[in-house]
């Protein structure tokens, strides 16, 4: 198996033109995302941003990722706890956290052959963000695999307004990153315009 480190400058460069490498077969990359999509990948970045100024972990927005020759992906949004791991050019090895935000062209890949990766290389957290309905499910590693934690869900005040007593207790409406214990934030603040 051919290491990210032997992969030439070439290589990386054409990585960066916006298309991926899953299991060998080289995945081209949705046209520009939405507007919608860049708004929630901006305030997920802000926030993680700004939570891990001075931390040991660091934020990256659309990185190159090598996990190995044959798979490399370009997550919307990444941590990185290990420095070891950041190169000049891209991430060596699985990041701690990815979120990738869902797009109609890209929805089956983030699903699927891209969870696959990210539990097959050891990343620790995994959010699938959906834009369009406001949701987002978070997966943590237990075991070697990435399991569904929980699923959120951006309510309407109308919607809420539906809900009983008994649902609303068992709706949570903030976000946690289980790398740290302390960054947590409303899930209205992911999806404000």
């Amino acid at each position: 198996m051919q290491t990210a480190a032997k992969i030439n400058a070439a290589k990386i460069k054409e990585a960066y033109n916006r298309r991926e490498l899953i299991d060998g077969q080289e995945i081209m990359m949705s046209p520009p995302p939405l507007i919608r999509h860049r708004q929630v990948q901006f305030n997920l970045s802000g926030k993680l941003y700004n939570f891990l100024r001075g931390k040991r972990c660091r934020a990256f927005v659309e990185t190159l990722v090598f996990f190995d020759a044959e798979n490399h992906c370009i997550p919307d949004v990444l941590v990185v706890c290990d420095k070891n791991k950041i190169k000049r050019t891209h991430i060596e090895g699985a990041p701690d956290f990815i979120a990738e935000i869902l797009s109609p062209s890209t929805r089956k890949y983030d699903l699927g052959k891209k969870k696959d990766i990210y539990e097959k290389y050891g990343v620790k957290e995994y959010w699938v963000i959906d834009p369009a309905d406001e949701t987002v499910d978070t997966y943590i590693r237990q075991n070697d695999k990435l399991v569904l934690d929980n699923s959120y869900h951006n309510y309407s005040q109308e919607d809420w307004e539906w809900l009983d007593d008994t649902d609303k207790a068992d709706i949570k409406l903030t976000l946690k990153l289980s790398l740290y214990d302390d960054l947590e934030f409303d899930i209205k603040e992911l999806f404000e315009e």
